[in-house]
């Protein structure tokens, strides 16, 4: 669950009180807007989670449900993950990410094993959770990838994500002027075939294995709206690079996919902004 606060600029005054516009709950998050964007594209999803037996959980499943999503949960006895999100009026937004879920929490093998089987690709959340099931997803021979979002290339609890999977999105805020660096890191040291790096208005870096070691620029596409929020925005940018590489497209077309989804994602509230296959194509055409 995001919660949702508009503020004239970041970083907030340091007051005791700060009176603020309307505060908005979305149900969602990274893994839940990357299976509603997948799906507003038309693909086929399968979205596997633990949500908490609470009334925030409730409101995700139904957002999910409503969005067309097959939605198969576990329960978590900590409760839903939320994040609280602070959003300026550029819809440049800093976010609080509530992780609650305990060290020790893993997803039951026979919950998850028969949908890889099954599966096309498999997108990663980075919950800790979820890097446990990189060995089956090798052994079947399933193509993966994640998203680091801020990564700055040093934190080692992203590293398995980083190393260990063929698509890699990171956001180029994390590392900075180290992003290139952390790119061809990430392609020497890992099994990456791509990395791209998402820099908001910069657009976006693309780099591959087979290719230069220099990140190559795809130009961001301008919002068709005005910009109200960037809240999932890279999440959408996920679902067009990824709609495009299932279709066969080359890294650049792809990337130019996302930028379109990524875009659109910018004109709505907390992710709400979702772009369908007919006007992702006709805008990236």
């Amino acid at each position: 669950m995001d919660t949702i606060v508009r503020v004239d600029s970041l970083p907030v005054p340091l007051a005791d009180s700060v009176g603020v516009g309307p505060i908005h709950e979305w149900p969602g998050h990274t893994g839940g807007n990357v299976a509603l964007g997948c799906r507003a594209l038309g693909l086929k999803v399968k979205f596997l989670d633990y949500i908490g037996d609470d009334w925030i959980g409730g409101l995700v499943r139904d957002r999910l449900t409503a969005g067309g999503v097959d939605f198969e949960t576990l329960v978590s006895e900590t409760g839903t993950r939320r994040a609280v999100n602070l959003v300026e009026k550029t819809g440049r937004r800093m976010s609080f990410h509530d992780a609650r879920d305990p060290e020790h929490l893993r997803m039951p093998r026979e919950f998850y094993l028969p949908h890889l089987e099954r599966a096309r690709h498999a997108h990663l959340s980075i919950t800790n959770f979820t890097r446990f099931l990189y060995d089956d997803i090798e052994a079947l021979g399933v193509p993966v990838s994640t998203d680091l979002h801020d990564w700055d290339g040093l934190s080692d609890y992203h590293r398995d994500f980083a190393l260990r999977s063929d698509l890699v999105f990171l956001s180029a805020v994390g590392a900075g002027e180290r992003i290139a660096s952390v790119m061809r890191e990430i392609l020497r040291e890992g099994r990456a075939e791509a990395v791209v790096a998402t820099a908001g208005a910069g657009g976006s870096y693309v780099m591959s294995r087979d290719g230069s070691r220099t990140p190559r620029p795809v130009p961001a596409t301008m919002p068709p709206a005005p910009v109200v929020d960037s809240n999932g925005a890279g999440d959408a940018y996920v679902c067009g690079f990824l709609y495009g590489r299932l279709a066969g497209r080359d890294l650049e077309a792809c990337a130019r996919l996302g930028a379109v989804a990524g875009a659109h994602a910018c004109t709505g509230e907390g992710g709400t902004a979702l772009i369908g296959r007919d006007a992702l194509l006709a805008a990236s055409a």
